[in-house]
């Protein structure tokens, strides 16, 4: 072991203690409370590819790498983190508290570790606001209005269909079954999911055209929304045919597992096709220039 993996070792090893020390109870209360409802069901997966990002970047670190004024800045983080902590410990805003860890972490590696591992950790440091949990209030807000252009879409594909189907708010009635449409079906976790899932595919493909990552991460909104009517309609028609057990049972989970899939799945195809129209726009601009 040389000498930069031994500072590093000294740098990382009581960083992490003092970490896990501060956050510890913070993660305890996302698991047991946040993490286990459907909104917010992301947690885990985020946590886990920023455990991973971390790791990776572990040997590109070099404390020699640390100015004077990337020390300035890195302390000026971490008391701005500090005090986001204060506040959300002090008050209970769980959100403020988690969103601290991001400042503290970027702080934490622009001190000690310079601009240069800022670059390189950029992403997972950034990635680590998918954990921040949304605010009930918020949530509200986005889920209702979803929930109710999700039950409209589907109700008019089935009824397009011939479908004996009526709809009540977010309530569908096809035949004689009423199903509610669930928060779950509104997609606010699917578009989390999904742009966090979009985002990381950006990532490790390396794309450096911003109009591309964008226009991907913009067009993943509809995609989810998409996602999530396919969802409801199929589980509307397995109710429909085969009945409210079938209906509420192993496949109103296994559609939504499924489905989110697909949707990741579109999103790949899709960022293949914007990059095929991107190099045929090239392509053509320089034809033209030619002539």
């Amino acid at each position: 072991m040389n000498t930069v993996e031994i500072t590093k070792l000294s740098i990382i090893v009581p960083f992490l203690a003092a970490f896990v020390l501060l956050y510890w109870s913070i993660y305890a209360q996302l698991f047991n409370e946040v993490w286990v409802t459907d909104e917010q069901a992301h947690g885990p997966i985020v946590f886990a590819i920023v455990i991973f990002l971390f790791w990776s970047n572990w040997k590109s670190l070099d404390p020699n790498d640390s100015t004077s004024s990337s020390k300035v800045m890195g302390y000026l983080c971490m008391l701005m983190s500090a005090f986001l902590y204060i506040i959300g410990k002090s008050q209970s805003l769980l959100e403020f508290a988690v969103l601290s860890q991001f400042f503290l972490l970027f702080g934490f590696f622009l001190a000690f570790f310079g601009y240069s591992s800022v670059k390189r950790l950029w992403f997972p440091i950034l990635f680590l606001l998918f954990l921040v949990p949304i605010p009930g209030a918020v949530l509200a807000m986005i889920t209702l209005p979803l929930k109710i252009a999700v039950s409209y879409v589907s109700e008019n594909i089935l009824h397009f269909f011939d479908y004996p189907i009526a709809r009540t708010g977010v309530i569908l009635q096809i035949g004689y079954y009423k199903l509610l449409v669930a928060d779950a079906c509104a997609g606010v976790h699917t578009i989390i999911s999904l742009e966090a899932m979009g985002l990381l595919y950006l990532y490790l493909i390396k794309s450096t055209s911003a109009l591309r990552n964008i226009t991907l991460a913009i067009l993943i909104v509809p995609i989810a929304f998409i996602a999530n009517v396919i969802r409801v309609i199929v589980l509307v028609l397995i109710t429909f045919h085969y009945g409210d057990e079938a209906g509420q049972g192993f496949l109103h989970d296994f559609a939504g597992f499924v489905l989110f899939f697909v949707a990741l799945v579109f999103i790949i195809f899709t960022d293949t096709f914007l990059r095929w129209l991107s190099k045929k726009m090239k392509k053509s601009e320089g034809q033209n220039e030619n002539v």
